[in-house]
């Protein structure tokens, strides 16, 4: 008689690799990039007001800092699996609304989006942290960031371009990327993760976690170094499209120099590897001064549109630099016992972000132009670079050299 055994790949799913993250957010980068750019100026065009859009983005970036504070509570009851694909279905549903055009669902879009983001967010960070040695922690962000460059390249110019045409078509597109992502999510099932335990009491309410948070300065430092790079991404994927429009440019001149700008994540290998030649301090440093400069300059834009323009332009390569460098010193700091909780309050970086920039703006445009805005922006990347000179100059070294950019081979073989 023949004996009959069950496939191992049946019995024990395999591990998740770094190139499954690459892949599964990949397609995150398509569902967020289409929509991207078609955000603000459905916005802008729904409530022709550039100070009620930030109202209404402060008013969403509040719900998606509760929203993912509270992920490590809901995981305490709901396995992270389901959560991740609860989050997941966030961008389909919230698309599919935003078919129906008016007013009212686009905000409603939004908010389901921003929701789902912080959510899959969590989860993401959690699985990558369960997974992935801390050794390959800078290669598994630089291959996610090139996997993510098509999507974050061909979405925003494709995203404006189709509103355009048929304003339903890329929100659409988004709900298909996200119905897809979901699959794939469930085809590499990876569970709820590793369970790492130091005690039988139970977890704590994951907010009593902010107190370990703010006694380990290199997490405070490095969620601060996530903040301020996104208030940077929020000055140039927010208002540099509204500026356009209300400079005479048009409304597609945002999502096209986005996609510009997005080609540039096909150089993360190569930016890497100029990081791994200095240091993470090094590198944080340079590419907050850069911008620091190129928003400030900017800011004078009311006099010269054009070279505002040009300058958030450059600027925006260097927040590319700091999307692989600027998370690094909290992810090396994170303990294993914490990956949850640390990851909850890490991603909570895009909604205060989402918080500040459009609750400052919002203020500015008060009083002043819509360049102000830039002014402000460039004045928090000043000081993250005077904070970024406390690191140590070696962080990271150790741990970044022995990085290999090579495939791996297939046995052990990720936006």
């Amino acid at each position: 008689m023949f004996e009959r055994r069950i496939p191992e790949w049946l019995r024990h799913a395999p591990a998740p690799s770094i190139r499954g993250f690459a892949a599964l957010a990949s397609l995150e980068a398509i569902t967020r990039g289409i929509l991207i750019s078609v955000f603000p100026v459905a916005m802008y065009q729904a409530l022709g007001d550039a100070a009620v859009v930030s109202s209404v983005y402060f008013a969403i970036g509040v719900i998606s800092l509760f929203t993912g504070l509270l992920v490590p509570f809901l995981q305490r009851y709901v396995p992270r699996r389901w959560v991740y694909a609860l989050g997941a279905s966030g961008f389909v549903v919230g698309s599919l609304l935003a078919v129906i055009g008016t007013p009212e669902m686009i905000v409603l879009s939004l908010a389901l989006n921003s929701m789902a983001t912080v959510t899959t967010f969590v989860c993401f960070n959690a699985y990558v942290l369960d997974y992935i040695a801390r050794i390959e922690l800078g290669k598994c962000e630089t291959l996610r960031l090139f996997y993510s460059a098509l999507g974050w390249t061909v979405g925003p110019l494709l995203g404006v371009s189709l509103w355009g045409w048929w304003q339903p078509a890329p929100f659409i597109i988004a709900a298909i990327s996200a119905f897809i992502m979901l699959g794939l999510f469930t085809y590499m099932r990876m569970g709820n993760g590793k369970l790492i335990t130091r005690a039988r009491k139970p977890p704590p309410n994951p907010l009593a976690f902010l107190g370990r948070f703010l006694q380990q300065p290199r997490l405070v430092a490095g969620w601060m170094f996530a903040v301020i790079r996104s208030c940077g991404w929020w000055a140039y994927v927010v208002y540099l499209p509204i500026f356009a429009v209300q400079n005479g440019f048009g409304d597609q001149l945002g999502g096209a120099l986005l996609s510009v700008t997005n080609a540039a994540l096909f150089l993360s290998p190569f930016m890497l590897r100029w990081m791994q030649a200095h240091s993470i301090r090094y590198s944080v440093r340079t590419g907050f001064l850069a911008c620091a400069v190129l928003l400030s300059a900017a800011s004078l834009g009311v006099y010269a549109p054009l070279a505002a323009i040009v300058l958030l332009f450059i600027s925006s390569m260097f927040l590319i630099l700091l999307d692989i460098c600027a998370g690094l010193p909290f992810l090396m700091a994170v303990k294993p016992s914490e990956r949850t909780e640390m990851s909850a309050i890490y991603s909570s970086y895009r909604d205060v972000s989402g918080i500040l920039t459009p609750g400052l703006a919002w203020v500015v445009l008060l009083a002043a132009p819509i360049s102000a805005i830039f002014a402000v922006s460039g004045a928090a990347c000043f000081l993250a670079w005077f904070v970024a000179g406390k690191l140590h100059p070696r962080l990271g070294e150790a741990r970044l050299k022995p990085v290999s950019l090579m495939p791996e081979p297939a046995a052990v073989v990720e936006v």
